[in-house]
């Protein structure tokens, strides 16, 4: 009998490798959803704790504004400088300034001040949730006649999606800053070309479509990151594997959700 069972688990074992990922994969979008449908419910429900929002903002926003600047600035730097080389072989080195701005208003702005969110405030959001899950403080919320999910997730969902945009607008800002040094004041690309181009072809459409990959990105870091701390378990080990999911998943999620919206915003390639 027991040789029979020892047997059936073996033939089981193939598929189970096979499908875990997948099912892994099912189970952290069911809970994702799950509770940020939560999350979204109680933002319209009172009490409105704006104590709450402000500190998620600052958070989330303000205390990130120098990593995030620091890599615009070294983006837009390297870009530039890559794209100079590039297009000086062909003589056509005065529209760098417009590749550089369309590249960072439309895909690296957003992608990577989102990245850099992730890891640090994600990340730090999931330990604090995990860290208050695992030493029952989140149980004593309940205890107390206060929801959890209103006290702790709402405001930092709300705070990622409107902080957001504001970074990806420094990332540009910033971005282009380091461009200018470095074509125009060291590789010798004229200002004027340099502004001109930028003047004439960039368009509103190319900032939108970069607030709302940001604030789609926001909602994803936050959701994800939340969703993982708070159901945390096991321990100083569980918080640390909760975090580094939380990081991991958010960072797959904004490259995947990055593709999506760009094909939703400028139409079907293969059209």
């Amino acid at each position: 009998m027991a040789d029979a069972e020892s047997s059936e688990v073996e033939a089981r074992s193939p598929w189970a490798a096979l499908t875990g990922p997948f099912v892994s994969v099912f189970e952290m979008v069911g809970s994702v959803l799950a509770l940020t449908g939560q999350t979204l419910t109680w933002l319209i429900r009172p009490p409105y704790r704006f104590g709450q929002l402000l500190e998620a903002m600052e958070f989330i926003g303000v205390e990130s504004v120098f990593i995030v600047a620091l890599t615009g600035i070294f983006s837009g730097m390297v870009l530039a400088l890559q794209t100079t080389h590039s297009l000086r072989e062909f003589g056509a080195e005065g529209v760098v300034g417009l590749v550089v701005a369309k590249s960072l208003t439309e895909e690296i702005a957003p992608v990577f001040s989102a990245l850099m969110v992730a890891a640090r405030a994600g990340s730090a959001m999931a330990a604090e949730l995990g860290n208050m899950r695992v030493t029952e403080q989140i149980d004593a919320l309940v205890t107390m006649a206060v929801s959890p999910v209103q006290y702790l997730l709402s405001p930092r969902l709300l705070g990622a999606v409107l902080m957001m945009p504001l970074l990806c607008i420094l990332y540009t800002c910033v971005g282009m800053g380091g461009a200018w040094l470095v074509s125009v004041q060291w590789l010798g690309v004229d200002p004027g070309t340099f502004v001109s181009n930028i003047e004439k072809h960039l368009l509103p459409s190319d900032f939108y479509m970069g607030l709302i990959k940001a604030a789609v990105f926001g909602f994803l870091i936050s959701a994800i990151s939340c969703t993982r701390g708070y159901h945390a378990s096991g321990g100083a080990r569980g918080v640390g594997d909760a975090t580094t999911r939380a990081v991991v998943h958010s960072a797959v999620s904004i490259l995947i959700a990055n593709y999506l919206l760009t094909t939703l915003l400028l139409g079907n390639p293969a059209g």
